[in-house]
């Protein structure tokens, strides 16, 4: 029993104590079960009210109720719950009933006692594997849930407007965004909500990052011999996401060649490996992104005009950091939590003059470049508050630019720039003149008058 490495809870519901007992001392010689026993479906179900077993062996002969409305109440309660049916009056009939109510298997009785082990084993490897993609499966709902795009400005109202009109639908979704105002994530929330697609896989393919000889192959797959290198059968990426979602982006890269493929597989929802003949049928949701205007690429002939109007039936642009600089706040607060718990660091919020530089700055590198910029923060951060100093460079020159721009003689300047070192070397040295005196070049008592001049706090 090498796969099963915790102590696993086994309920037996049998009216024979003899069978009780037999497969107790069974699955007992395994060393990694903990078996209770009742005599009835109606004690079963009372048992189930306090405890959750990890499997079910259940009687289908039993006075009472028997195994079968017992196996439809268990899977009303809790249908998580694993349940191996057994009997002595055995039939296909039975077996099949069971397995449609939702058993895992059958048993006939005699068994033999190999054989009962191996199927409790096989029943709680299934269901621990179960357990364990349907947590995934939470973990990834929770992670692309709509409340990490974050935003509250009328802009990014809009797009979570949009985004809750297309979850439950099967529409072709076209994001439009600059690199970086987060696209995939709005597509992965766009599958992770839907009611239908949600549990079948999502598979994005970023189509810039393979050469175009191969992008073809990547998308529709290959068969053996079909080119220089095939050396067997590749099935491709829409193959791979049928009865789910597809995320290509930076579509709007994509050669004339491969487009005409792509505005086929909208159309007809089929299509051929390459070097094949068979047509291979899929149900698979588009979802697009680029940061391309591709309504210029149509009016340059690089972009069919009939694939971008399949591609984009519903389509959902992202506005840039820029032109929601109310949401940095929020985002920046959000990326915070996150850093401090994955650095293990205790950074409380952003200090007034960082966060006004935050504001100030343009994001050419829109949310990415933001969350980069937070994480490089926590990371330098030695105060509660993350500080001016600890923001990238070019975030800290805009308010260097600004400290030129605001004052007309070269004097004030000069002031504001040695209170900002003075600043930074007490802070390093927490407070001590001597340290400070002896970093910065100059004598205690000049520390001690411009430290009161500006009102910096030292130790005496």
């Amino acid at each position: 029993m090498a796969n099963l490495e915790r102590t696993y809870s086994v309920l037996v519901v049998d009216d024979d104590k003899n069978i009780n007992k037999l497969i107790s001392d069974t699955l007992k010689l395994d060393k990694v079960y903990e078996v209770t026993s009742v005599m009835n479906g109606e004690a079963c179900l009372k048992y189930l009210r306090e405890n959750i077993p990890d499997l079910v062996l259940l009687d289908i002969q039993m006075p009472g109720i028997d195994g079968i409305e017992t196996l439809k109440k268990i899977k009303e309660y809790d249908p998580r719950i694993t349940v191996v049916m057994m009997s002595a009056h055995g039939s296909i009939e039975r077996a099949v009933q069971s397995m449609k109510l939702g058993s895992y298997d059958f048993i006939p009785k005699p068994f033999d006692r190999d054989r009962l082990r191996i199927s409790v084993k096989n029943a709680l490897m299934t269901s621990s594997l179960e357990q364990q993609v349907s947590e995934l499966r939470s973990e990834l709902k929770q992670k692309y849930k709509f409340e990490n795009i974050i935003g509250q400005s009328g802009v990014m109202t809009e797009v979570f407007k949009a985004i809750e009109k297309v979850v439950d639908s099967s529409v072709t979704v076209l994001i439009q965004g600059e690199s970086g105002t987060g696209k995939e994530l709005v597509a992965r929330a766009i599958h992770y909500h839907s009611k239908t697609r949600a549990n079948n896989p999502f598979v994005a393919v970023n189509c810039t990052a393979l050469p175009e000889s191969l992008l073809e192959s990547e998308l529709f797959g290959h068969e053996k011999g079909s080119f220089t290198g095939a050396h067997g059968r590749r099935i491709g990426k829409f193959e791979q996401a049928n009865t789910g979602s597809i995320f290509l982006d930076e579509i709007g890269l994509m050669s004339p060649a491969t487009q005409a493929k792509m505005l086929r597989v909208l159309q007809e929802r089929e299509f051929e490996r390459v070097g094949g003949t068979d047509m291979i049928k899929v149900d698979v949701r588009v979802i697009s992104a680029t940061n391309k205007d591709l309504e210029e690429a149509m009016n340059n002939n690089e972009f069919r005009e009939d694939l971008y109007y399949r591609l984009s039936v519903f389509p959902i642009k992202l506005p840039p950091l820029r032109d929601r600089k109310e949401d940095i706040p929020l985002i920046a607060a959000f990326f915070l939590k996150k850093y401090n718990e994955q650095e293990n660091k205790h950074i409380e919020g952003i200090s007034p003059d960082a966060l006004e530089l935050l504001m100030a700055y343009s994001w050419p590198g829109n949310v990415r470049e933001l969350e980069n910029a937070i994480e490089r923060a926590v990371v330098l951060a030695v105060t509660e508050n993350v500080s001016v100093k600890d923001l990238p460079a070019a975030v800290r020159s805009i308010g260097e630019k600004k400290i030129y721009e605001s004052d007309n003689t070269l004097s004030s300047w000069i002031e504001k720039l040695e209170q900002e070192a003075l600043t930074q070397a007490l802070l390093e040295n927490e407070g001590n003149i001597s340290k400070t005196a002896k970093k910065l070049g100059i004598g205690r008592a000049t520390i001690y008058r411009k430290a009161k001049k500006y009102g910096l706090p030292i130790k005496k």
